[in-house]
C-alpha cells in the first residue's frame, strides 16, 4: 500500500483487520519499521481521535510525529492552480505540499466538505493536489467524502463483537441542528458492501447517500422496521446530498433511544464520536452495555496502525 485515501487502495480488508487485531495484542511489535521516519500530521479540521490515536499509532511504530493545524499553526494555503494571490490565502499548496513532503516520509491530511460546492467537494480537491505535489504516501484523516481510517475502526469493532457469520448493520440518520458532512456514512457504506454483512441504511426522505457509496445496501425511510433482528445499529447525522449541504429536518423522532435498541437482537450501538448526548443519543443509550462507542474509538487506534504498518513496509 502506497496510499490510504479510500478503500480502493486496499488490497485485502481482512488482512488490514487482521494487522490491526495484530497490533492491538503487541503493538509495539512492528516498532523498527518507522525508525528515523516521520510523519506529518496536517489538520484543516478540529480532531480528537483522529489526532490522537494516528499520533500514537505512528508512535507505537517507532515514528517521529509532527503535527500542523493549517490557519493556526501556518499560513492558510490556496488550492486552486492559477490564481492571483491577493485574498487571504499567504500561500499556494504547490510549495506547501512540495516542502511538507521532504520534511515527512508519510503525510497525513484532515479535510472536510465545504458542502457550498458538491462538484468541488466530491472532486476531493485538497487530498488531490497534496497528492499531486507532496510526492510522499498519503493518509486520509477525513476528507470532503470518505473517513476511511474510521470506517476500518468500524470493521475491527464488528469483527470483534459480532455473533454470527452475517450479521444485519443498519446505518441510522440521526437528528442534528447544522449541517454536517456525509463522509462517515459515505465511507461506512462504502466499506460494509466489502464484508459479509446484511447492510440497511435508514433516513428520512430527502437524505438519500449518493449512490455509488450506498451500493448494494436496503434503504428505508422507516427507522422501526431498519431496526427489527438488527445487530449492530450505526448511528450518524449528515446533510442532504442531494440538496447539497442542507438541513432538511430536525426531527427529534430520529433520535436513538433505548426503546429502539430493544427493537434488535440484542443489537450493539456504534458512533463515531462526537455525540450530542440526548439530542441525537440518550444518555440511557451511550451509557448501556449494549453501548460500543468507547470500544469503537479506541479501535482507531489500531486501524491507523495497521495502515501505517502496511505503508512502512512499502517505503
Amino acid at each position: 500500500m502506497t496510499d490510504f485515501l479510500s478503500i480502493q487502495d486496499v488490497t485485502s480488508i481482512d488482512s488490514l483487520i487482521q494487522e490491526g487485531l495484530n497490533a492491538k495484542q503487541n503493538p509495539f511489535a512492528n516498532q523498527h519499521l518507522g525508525q528515523r521516519k516521520t510523519m506529518g500530521l496536517i489538520f484543516f479540521n478540529s480532531s480528537l481521535r483522529t489526532r490522537l490515536s494516528t499520533q500514537k499509532a505512528a508512535q507505537n511504530l517507532g515514528m517521529n510525529v509532527m503535527v500542523m493545524n493549517v490557519g493556526q499553526d501556518s499560513w492558510g494555503l490556496e488550492m486552486e492552480d492559477g490564481v492571483i494571490m491577493n485574498g487571504d490565502k499567504a500561500e499556494h499548496v504547490k510549495e506547501a505540499a512540495a516542502v511538507i513532503g521532504r520534511y515527512c516520509d508519510v503525510i497525513g491530511i484532515r479535510a472536510f466538505a465545504g458542502l457550498q460546492d458538491r462538484e468541488k467537494d466530491y472532486s476531493e480537491q485538497v487530498l488531490s493536489q497534496f497528492k499531486k505535489y507532496a510526492d510522499v504516501p498519503l493518509v486520509n484523516l477525513e476528507s470532503a467524502t470518505r473517513h476511511p481510517l474510521q470506517s476500518l475502526a468500524d470493521c475491527i469493532t464488528i469483527e470483534e463483537f459480532k455473533t454470527k457469520k452475517r450479521p444485519k448493520v443498519v446505518l441510522t440518520w440521526l437528528p442534528h441542528f447544522k449541517a454536517l458532512p456525509q463522509a462517515v456514512a459515505n465511507s461506512f457504506c462504502e466499506w460494509m458492501n466489502h464484508r459479509d454483512v446484511e447492510l440497511v441504511v435508514t433516513h428520512p426522505e430527502g437524505y438519500e447517500l449518493a449512490p455509488e457509496f450506498v451500493g448494494d445496501a436496503y434503504v428505508t425511510h422507516n427507522q422501526a422496521e431498519a431496526f427489527e433482528g438488527a445487530d449492530f445499529i450505526y448511528g450518524k447525522n449528515w446533510s442532504s446530498y442531494t440538496q447539497y449541504g442542507k438541513v432538511l429536518t430536525q426531527d427529534s423522532s430520529w433520535m436513538m433511544t433505548m426503546d429502539k435498541l430493544e427493537r434488535t437482537d440484542n443489537g450493539k450501538f456504534m458512533h463515531c464520536l462526537p455525540v450530542r448526548r440526548n439530542m441525537k443519543v440518550t444518555d440511557e443509550v451511550l451509557d448501556s452495555p449494549q453501548s460500543l462507542v468507547i470500544e469503537q474509538a479506541a479501535n482507531r487506534e489500531w486501524s491507523a496502525q495497521a495502515v501505517l504498518t502496511e505503508i512502512l513496509q512499502s517505503l
